[in-house]
């Protein structure tokens, strides 16, 4: 019943999002907002709303660190796994903006969620700070690019809506898509009680604690939705939505499923030992590797994908042995301290003097 209710709350969760993700992306390009923009909000606020209905359930059904587990793990499987699995689609080019700017603020971010979580706990008034960060970046992502793709805005409301000549068609296409959104919000929302109640038990189950929990199992289900999106985006050529999704959804997990748990939970956020003392830094660590890849050229390589993908199955395998206390984590830790990371390390080391040479 445990694994019943977890995974229908999964579908659900799923569902609701690609209805979601659908009905706000179809009314963005109605009004001609660019692909990269649209990957960076509207995407990614609907791909991130399982996290978001997630956090929020965790939260008040008193999981707290479920919540933390299951926002600081999608954000190492929305750079490892969802980028990597993309790029093996497809090369990803990576728009100048985003090396510029995005991916430098989610890594500012990253570093400002574990600064307020050093006393074990994001407060109202950190909660607040993420808030208005998000409303802020999110008004002006999308009037910078529209005062700056004036006459694209025009042609995509043209071919999406259909030209003034048919406003009648245009104007129910809207409301199919009002419809879908509010669909897929009620679906993300009762997907997510299940979700979290079948997680705890499961983890209760297992013997494994809520964080665990939240880092593998939850993050990964809730990161699907991404991970969906980017790889048919990558496979379809719109790369400019594959990216702007996960960077999206990074900055999106942190600055409103973080916020806005904090705000509208008593107390805020309690932060456990574990994910401030190791998970939050493997996630900033993860931040700065893209930054390294995406400053190479531009372009993220199915080499790169693979490597990606291989950092996060180390990882996943590091979390559930040392959680389980198996027999082989002694050895599998000094192969990761040995050999693993060493090798990573020079890699995107390698990586970075190369973007340096080519600049």
């Amino acid at each position: 019943m445990d694994l019943a209710l977890f995974l229908g709350g999964l579908v659900l969760l799923l569902a609701g999002a690609e209805l979601l993700v659908r009905g706000a992306g179809q009314v963005a390009r109605s009004f001609g907002i660019s692909s990269l923009v649209i990957g960076l909000t509207v995407v990614a606020w609907g791909t991130g709303s399982p996290e978001l209905a997630t956090g929020l359930t965790a939260d008040f059904t008193n999981h707290p660190s479920l919540n933390v587990g299951n926002v600081v793990g999608s954000n190492i499987a929305n750079i490892l796994l969802v980028l990597g699995f993309a790029a093996l689609f497809n090369p990803l080019r990576v728009p100048r903006r985003l090396v510029r700017f995005d991916v430098p603020l989610m890594i500012a971010v990253s570093v400002l969620t574990l600064g307020f979580a050093r006393d074990g706990r994001i407060s109202l008034n950190e909660g607040l700070v993420f808030v208005s960060a998000l409303l802020v970046y999110t008004i002006w992502t999308i009037r910078a690019s529209r005062s700056a793709q004036r006459a694209m805005v025009e042609e995509r409301a043209r071919e999406v809506v259909g030209g003034p000549s048919q406003g009648d068609s245009a104007q129910s296409r809207l409301v199919v898509c009002g419809v879908m959104i509010t669909g897929g919000l009620a679906l993300v929302v009762l997907g997510s009680y299940g979700f979290v109640r079948g997680a705890s038990y499961l983890a209760r189950d297992l013997g494994l604690s809520e964080l665990v929990i939240g880092l593998t199992i939850v993050a990964i289900g809730t990161s699907l939705p991404e991970l969906a999106t980017s790889a048919v985006a990558a496979a379809k050529g719109e790369r400019d939505i594959a990216v702007g999704n996960a960077i999206g959804s990074n900055i999106f997990n942190l600055l409103a499923v973080l916020g806005i748990c904090a705000v509208v939970t008593p107390g805020g956020i309690e932060v456990p030992d574990a994910a401030l003392n190791l998970d939050m830094p493997i996630m900033i660590a993860v931040a700065i590797a893209s930054l390294l890849v995406f400053s190479t050229g531009h372009i993220m390589t199915r080499w790169n994908g693979a490597l990606f993908l291989a950092l996060y199955a180390a990882y996943i395998a590091y979390i559930v042995l040392n959680a389980t206390q198996h027999t082989a984590f002694s050895s599998f830790n000094t192969i990761v301290t040995m050999f693993v990371l060493p090798l990573a390390t020079l890699t995107l080391v390698a990586i970075a003097y190369q973007s340096w040479r080519k600049r």
